[in-house]
């Protein structure tokens, strides 16, 4: 899934607002108080429910301008890649980008089919978010 879109906000406050929500959520996975400069090859455990959990790791922090991670589960490993470009004191255009592999041909025709019926639900959502994040501002 790509989806790029122009934010009437600074990079710096939309870099901001995504570094917030990563440190909540390595916090709350580790207990362990980091800035965003620490973040880059961080590798932790996020539980999602009791038997469901997930190895995140953090590939790239690159203030103002990136943010990448995965996310692996024993059925799958996602992708997510943030690309910020300035455009003035006031705007930018964020480019998302997430990919999915799958382990095992029935696992993976099982994400083809979902992923086929949901994505667009997903591209909405998280389109929905930007704005959210935007309002925000």
């Amino acid at each position: 899934m790509k989806v790029v879109r122009k934010m009437k906000m600074p990079a710096s406050a939309f870099f901001d607002k995504i570094m917030e929500s990563v440190l909540y959520d390595v916090y709350d996975a580790t207990g362990k108080r980091l800035s965003y400069n620490k973040l880059e090859d961080l590798t932790y455990v996020k539980q999602f429910s009791q038997n469901n959990r997930a190895k995140i790791t953090i590939d790239k922090v690159e203030k103002d301008k990136s943010y990448a991670f995965k996310t692996a589960t024993t059925r799958n490993e996602f992708s997510v890649q943030y690309d910020i470009i300035p455009l003035d004191d006031k705007s930018c255009e964020v480019h998302y980008e997430e990919s999915m592999e799958s382990y095992g041909a029935m696992q993976k025709l099982n994400d083809a089919l979902f992923g086929f019926v949901l994505g667009y639900f997903k591209k909405r959502q998280f389109k929905q978010m930007l704005k959210m994040i935007e309002e925000s501002y």
